[in-house]
Order: C-alpha cells, then structure tokens, then sequence
C-alpha cells in the first residue's frame, strides 16, 4: 500500500459543517475511507472543541495531531480568515505516529521537555525518524523545552524536532493546541513519525538589518533588560514610536531582532512577543546570553521572494529526484498578509509548490514561530518558512 495521504480545506462558519467538508475532501483526495492518522490546523474563528469533535468523529476517531493558526495552507491556497480549516488524513503501512500531549500548568519549560521525554523513551527506537512539536508561543522559552527534552532522552544525536508555536489572531490572547480529543489552550502537543521514511527540511526567512549590531549586556532567561549597556527601551525608541510601542501586538509584525547560532554564519529571527516597560524588558521565545550580538532586522519583500525559491532548490537537492509522500509548512504569520497582497502571496505560494511536486499533500498554517534544525542543533525561528519533506 505505502503511503496515501489527501488534504481537505473550508471556510463554512459551521465548525461540525466545516470539519466533516475538510474531512470529506481529503478522504476523497487520498482514495481511502478511515485514515490511519489525521493532521488538523484552524483559524481561531471556531469553536475549537467542537471543531475537534466533528473531525474526530467524521474520521473514525484515528490519532490527531495539529493546532490553531493565524490561518491555513493547503494545495493551491494560503487562507489568513478567521474562518479556515484545514484536514490532512493519512493512511500508511510505512510511517507510524505517536501522539503525547503536556498541559502546561505550573510546569517550567525545561520540565515540560523532560514530560515529553519521558513520554517519548519508551517508543523511540532505530525507526524513530523525527519529532513533529505544537506548542504556545505566548509564553514559549523553546530552548528550555529542547533542553529538558534531551536530558531526558539522552540520545547521541539529537532527534529533528519539527513544527511551530500555535497561531492566534490579531489580539494574541490564546492559542490552540491539538491531540486526539485534547483541546489545550496552554501546552505542547508531540507526534514522533517512526517508520520507513526520511525527512528532509529547509528554513528561510527573509529579513534584512536596518541597524548596526548590539551586545546584549543585561538579560535573564528569555528578557532582554539592556543592549550596549543602556535601557533596551532606550535603543528600542531609535527605531520606534511611541505609538508603536504602545500598539506593540500589531508594531512586532514587522520588527524584530536577529541573532546568529555558535558556528553558523546563517542569521536567525527572533521576535518580542511581550514587553515590561515597568521592569525594562523585552521577552524573546528563546533564552538569551549575555555578550551574544544582535542585530535589529525588517522584513524585505524581495528577500522573502528571493529566499523562498532558494529553500525550494535546497529542499529539492536534498530529496533528489525523489517524491515526498507528505509535505508539511510552518510559515510565520508575519511573512503573509501584513507583507503581500492576496494576489502576490498566492502567486508565490503556487510556484513554490509547483517546484517541489504540484501532486504532492501539502498542509500547513501560519504560526507564531517555526522550528527547524540548523545543522544538528534544533532551532526556534521567527519571520521564517519552514518545509519538512517526508520521503
């Protein structure tokens, strides 16, 4: 058999109505009757509860995995409303998933890496191939979830975790996340894909310095307190407007900082999604060292463009010739319609999935941030597309 996969999209109002015309169209694309695994992503326009429910339901109550977004993308289109849905649904006798959900609570990030973990070890074996993660990117310090994550399973090369901070809307209130019939609000859900497969992925991200770099000199865990020994506000004000910085949910959309990794020259996106002007810090989704350089960065139109075609032609040199049985895309919400019309987003969309397989299953949504390894350390990125290819 191998491995038949379909993808359904719709905007119906109705949650049990837009579920069951997803679902029904990506059972009719795949050519098959009860999936072995279904992948759900959505806007926050419903009900996701219900959302949930009515796509279980109309899916036999196979395994689930997915979360919300600040919309979706499915073949042929890139939805940003707030009332978009999106179903993949996969039957294989080749791959295997296995879903964990970790409500947060009062748990640090470093111990819900090491619940992941725990949950993980006893089904990680040679076939283990990588692990798909949704989490909240409202209060995210990624790199304390990967570090608890890896003490705990404790393997010699770290596992490619794939996938991106749930998507909100224009408020970033809540987010969303999905496993089988669990609907969390603050936690990371985890599939780990084993079987007979490959993964393949690449990241761009498309933003440009509009600054010269700074040293952060005064930080604790993921909050930036000083850069060059001064206030970061004071720095910040170089760049932005006291309206901005009061409207600082729509102002983050196109401003961020940019990092690069120890032994990579690559940079990396970081956004600030809150802010203390009474304590004098900023917050980034990762943890921040002292003495690391950072640079101020924009989005760039023609580096977005220029950079997509890029990652399909490394996306394409590593698979080689090959088909993907699956493509899946984690692409910020900040590189959609706050950038491009409707009419130049889906023009680029469309050639980026003409040049990797226009008959490839291809699903995914726009998020709050990405996740893609750079070398063999996995990464948290901002402002970034990410393409994973299972193959």
């Amino acid at each position: 058999m191998g491995t038949l996969a379909g993808v359904g999209i719709s905007h119906d109002r109705h949650p049990v109505r837009a579920a069951q015309a997803a679902v029904d169209q990506a059972l009719k694309a795949a050519g098959i009757t009860q999936p072995d695994f279904v992948w759900l992503f959505a806007s926050l326009g419903y009900a996701p509860e219900k959302l949930v429910a009515a796509v279980r339901a109309a899916t036999g109550h196979a395994p689930l995995i997915g979360c919300s977004g600040q919309g979706v993308i499915a073949q042929g289109e890139t939805d940003e409303s707030s009332f978009s849905v999106s179903v993949m649904v996969i039957q294989s006798d080749e791959l295997r998933f296995t879903n964990y959900a970790v409500p947060h609570a009062d748990l640090s990030f470093e111990q819900v890496g090491k619940t992941i973990g725990q949950q993980l070890a006893p089904t990680i074996d040679e076939a283990a191939i990588a692990l798909f993660l949704f989490t909240d990117g409202l209060t995210l310090n990624f790199d304390r979830l990967a570090a608890g994550l890896q003490s705990t399973l404790n393997l010699s090369q770290p596992l490619p975790i794939l996938g991106g901070a749930s998507g909100s809307d224009a408020e970033m209130q809540v987010t969303y996340q999905f496993c089988d019939d669990q609907v969390l609000t603050e936690g990371t859900v985890v599939s780990l894909l084993s079987g007979q497969a490959q993964v393949a992925w690449s990241s761009n991200h498309g933003c440009v310095p509009i600054g010269t770099a700074y040293e952060i000199t005064k930080a604790d865990g993921n909050l930036i307190y000083e850069l060059d020994h001064r206030p970061v506000f004071e720095v910040l004000r170089q760049y932005l407007t006291e309206t901005d910085i009061e409207q600082w949910n729509r102002m983050i959309v196109s401003f961020c900082f940019g990092l690069t990794m120890p032994g990579h020259a690559d940079m990396t996106i970081r956004y600030l999604p809150r802010k203390d002007e009474v304590a004098g810090c900023v917050m980034l989704q990762t943890e921040v060292q002292e003495g690391t350089r950072i640079w101020v960065m924009r989005r760039d139109q023609a580096a977005i463009v220029q950079g997509t075609a890029q990652l399909a032609q490394d996306l394409n040199q590593q698979l080689q010739g090959r088909t993907p049985k699956i493509v899946l895309q984690f692409d910020c919400y900040g590189r959609g319609r706050s950038v491009f019309t409707e009419q130049q987003k889906q023009t680029m969309q469309t050639q980026l999935q003409q040049d990797i397989g226009p008959a490839v299953p291809w699903m995914g949504f726009y998020s709050h941030g990405e996740i893609a390894p750079i070398g063999a350390q996995n990464a948290f990125h901002n402002y970034t597309l990410v393409l994973a290819a299972i193959y």
